[in-house]
C-alpha cells in the first residue's frame, strides 16, 4: 500500500447526508439518477448481506494492472469462480504495472477506457473530472448497499468528503479500511542494538541517540542508509519525520497542510514544522549518522549496503522486512537480526497518521448508457465492498485454497503459500490462483486485513493501533478554473521545494538562508496558491456544511 497524505477536518452536522446523497452547487441533494432503462441483468432486491448474481450472463471489460510478480493467467480459479458466483465475466484489458498510470490516462482521455477502471488512488481522478470522461459515482450510491453500509458503520464521511469536487460530487469509489493502517516505518539491526545495550527508539530523538552510539562503535560506517528516494527524494523517511513535526514530506508532500492552530491551510514547504524536519535530517547528515546518498539512491544500492552489514537502519514495510532484508542478511552476516520498529514519535505526540482510503475504481461515463449499468454497479458493490466479496478476493474458495476454524481464523491450504505463510509450498495463492490480487483485494475490516499478518507484524500493529488517529483535513476542492490556474504554479513550486529541501539537508545551502528561500517561494506564487486553497475550503464549508 502506498500511503496517502493525512488530513484534518471539522465536519458539519450535514456531512453524513452529503456523503450518501451528493450535493448540487446550491447544497441541495440532486435528484436520483434515472436508471430504469439500464437494469438488464440486475437483481430486483439486492441488499446488504446478499450474494450478487446477475439474472442473465453478462460481461464487462476491466482495466487490469498486470503485476509482474503474479502476471494474469486466463485459467486462474479467480476468474472461473467469480463467474460461477456472479454470472459476470470480467474481460481484463491488460496494462503492465510499469505503464499503468500513463496508459490509464491515455485511455480515459481518449474515451477508449473500459467501463471499470480500478487501481486509481484518491486524487488521481481529478484530472478527468472536467472532461466528463468519468462518472460522478456519488450520484449512484443507492445501487451500492454494501458501500453505503460501510460508510455508515465506519463513519467514513470525513474521508469521503475530501474526495468531493467543487460540484459536491465524488468521482472515485475508493477502497475503505475500517481503521488507519500503518505499514511503512524503519527496520533496525536488533543484534547491534543488543550488543550496544540500546533500547528500541520510541522517538526521533531516541533514534538520534541510537545512531550516535552505533557511530561510536563503528566510526567508519554510516549507521543508517535509506531507500525509496527515487523518484521522490526521501520518499518514506521525509514522510515519517515530517509527520512527527505536524507537516508533510516525501511521498505525501502536498503544498497545503492544515494548521489547526491558525484554522487555515499553510504552504507546506515554508512551514516552521517543515524547517524542523529539515534541521533534524541535516543534523544526521552533518554528524555522518546517515548516508548522504540515502535520499536519492536506487533501491538496490540501499538494500545492498544494508544486507552486507555496512549500515544498520533502513526504511521498511512488512513485506520488505522479510523479502529484502531478513533472508539476505542471515545469509551474509552471521548472527544478524532485524526487526520493524513502531514509527518513532515527535513533537505532535502519539498519533497514528494515515488515511483509511485506498486505491479504488473510476467508472467510465459511457457506463450509464449501458443496458447492464445497474447490474454492473451491484457487481462492483459485491466484489469490492461486501464482506463476502472481499474475503473471496483475498483468500479464494473455502475448502480449496483456505479453511477457517471455529474462531474465524484463516489458514491457507498446506500446498499453497502467500507472504511466507507456508514457505516451500508447491503453489502460490497469487501466482497460481489469482487471489490476493491488488486489483481486487484491498480495504475491508481490520480482521480481514490482519488475517495474513505474522505474530511479529500483529505486535507492531497493536502498538500503532494504540495511538490516536490524526483527524482529517477540511475539503477544499477547486473549480475547473481554479485547478487550471493552480496547475501553472504547482510544478515550479514543487521543484523549488524539492531542490532546496535536499540542499538544506545535505548542507549545500546554509539554513541561515531560510528566509530568503521563503521569499523565493513567494515570488513563485506561494501566497496566491495558498489563498486559493483557503478560499476553496471556505466555499465548500459554506455551501455544503
Amino acid at each position: 500500500m502506498r500511503d496517502i497524505s493525512r488530513r484534518q477536518a471539522i465536519i458539519g452536522l450535514g456531512a453524513f447526508t452529503l456523503v450518501l446523497a451528493g450535493c448540487g452547487e446550491d447544497g441541495t441533494a440532486p435528484k436520483a439518477a434515472d436508471t430504469s432503462a439500464n437494469r438488464a441483468g440486475a437483481m430486483a432486491n439486492y441488499g446488504v448481506g446478499q450474494q450478487f448474481k446477475a439474472t442473465e450472463p453478462i460481461s464487462f471489460d476491466v482495466l487490469y494492472n498486470n503485476h509482474s510478480f503474479y502476471p494474469n493467467k486466463n485459467d486462474w480459479l479467480f476468474w472461473e469462480e467469480l463467474t460461477k458466483r456472479t454470472n459476470v465475466t470480467l474481460k481484463p484489458v491488460e496494462v503492465p504495472l510499469s505503464d499503468y498510470e500513463q496508459k490509464r490516462g491515455l485511455l480515459v482521455g481518449s474515451g477508449q477506457a473500459p467501463l471499470i477502471i480500478p487501481k486509481t488512488y484518491p486524487g488521481q481522478e481529478d484530472t478527468f473530472v472536467s472532461s466528463g470522461a468519468i462518472l460522478p459515482v456519488s450520484d449512484y450510491l443507492d445501487l451500492m448497499p454494501h458501500f453505503k453500509d460501510k460508510v455508515a458503520r465506519w463513519r467514513m464521511e470525513p474521508e469521503l468528503n475530501t474526495r468531493r469536487q467543487a460540484d459536491g460530487r465524488f468521482y472515485l469509489l475508493p477502497g475503505m479500511h475500517e481503521s488507519v493502517w500503518v505499514d511503512y516505518t524503519l527496520a533496525v539491526r536488533t543484534d547491534i542494538m543488543e550488543k550496544l545495550g540500546l533500547e528500541v527508539p520510541a522517538t526521533w530523538d531516541d533514534l538520534y541517540t541510537v545512531l550516535k552510539a552505533m557511530k561510536e562503535e563503528y566510526p567508519d560506517q554510516y549507521p543508517m542508509t535509506d531507500r525509496w528516494g527515487d523518484p521522490t527524494p526521501g520518499g518514506n523517511l521525509f514522510k515519517l519525520v515530517a509527520q512527527a513535526y505536524g507537516t508533510r514530506g516525501g511521498w505525501e508532500y502536498l503544498h497545503a497542510t492544515w494548521d489547526p492552530t491558525a484554522g487555515k491551510f499553510a504552504f507546506t514547504g515554508a512551514m516552521p514544522q517543515y524547517k524542523q524536519m529539515i534541521e533534524y535530517l541535516h543534523k544526521l547528515v552533518q554528524e555522518k549518522l546517515i548516508d548522504p546518498e540515502s535520499f536519492t539512491q536506487q533501491d538496490e544500492q540501499a538494500k545492498q549496503k544494508f544486507t552486507s552489514g555496512k549500515s544498520f537502519v533502513i526504511s521498511t514495510n512488512a513485506q520488505s522486512l522479510i523479502n529484502d532484508y531478513r533472508g539476505p542478511l542471515e545469509k551474509t552476516v552471521e548472527g544478524a537480526k532485524v526487526a520493524k520498529i513502531p514509527v518513532p514519535m515527535g513533537p505532535v505526540g502519539d498519533y497514528k497518521i494515515g488515511t483509511r482510503l485506498e486505491n479504488g475504481i473510476m467508472i467510465s461515463s459511457k457506463a450509464k448508457d449501458n443496458p447492464n449499468f445497474v447490474a454492473m454497479m451491484q457487481f462492483i458493490d459485491w466484489l469490492w465492498y461486501s464482506d463476502e466479496g472481499q474475503e473471496f478476493a483475498k483468500w479464494g474458495v473455502e475448502g480449496t485454497t483456505y479453511t477457517k476454524d471455529s474462531a474465524g481464523a484463516y489458514k491457507l491450504a498446506d500446498d499453497i503459500d502467500m507472504v511466507g505463510l507456508n514457505p516451500g509450498a508447491s503453489k502460490h495463492l497469487q501466482k497460481d490462483f489469482g487471489f490476493g490480487n491488488g486489483v481486487f483485494a484491498y480495504g475491508g475490516t481490520t480482521k480481514l486485513l490482519q488475517s495474513t499478518f505474522s505474530e511479529e507484524e500483529l505486535e507492531f500493529q497493536n502498538v500503532m493501533n494504540a495511538r490516536k488517529q490524526w483527524p482529517v483535513d477540511p475539503p477544499h476542492p477547486f473549480t475547473d478554473e481554479e485547478r487550471e490556474r493552480s496547475t501553472l504554479w504547482e510544478t515550479p513550486l514543487k521543484d523549488h521545494v524539492t531542490q532546496n529541501t535536499l540542499k538544506f539537508i545535505l548542507g549545500e545551502r546554509d539554513l541561515a538562508e531560510w528566509d530568503a528561500y521563503v521569499k523565493e517561494l513567494e515570488a513563485k506564487n506561494m501566497t496566491t496558491y495558498i489563498d486559493l486553497v483557503n478560499a476553496a475550503a471556505d466555499r465548500f464549508k459554506k455551501e455544503h456544511g
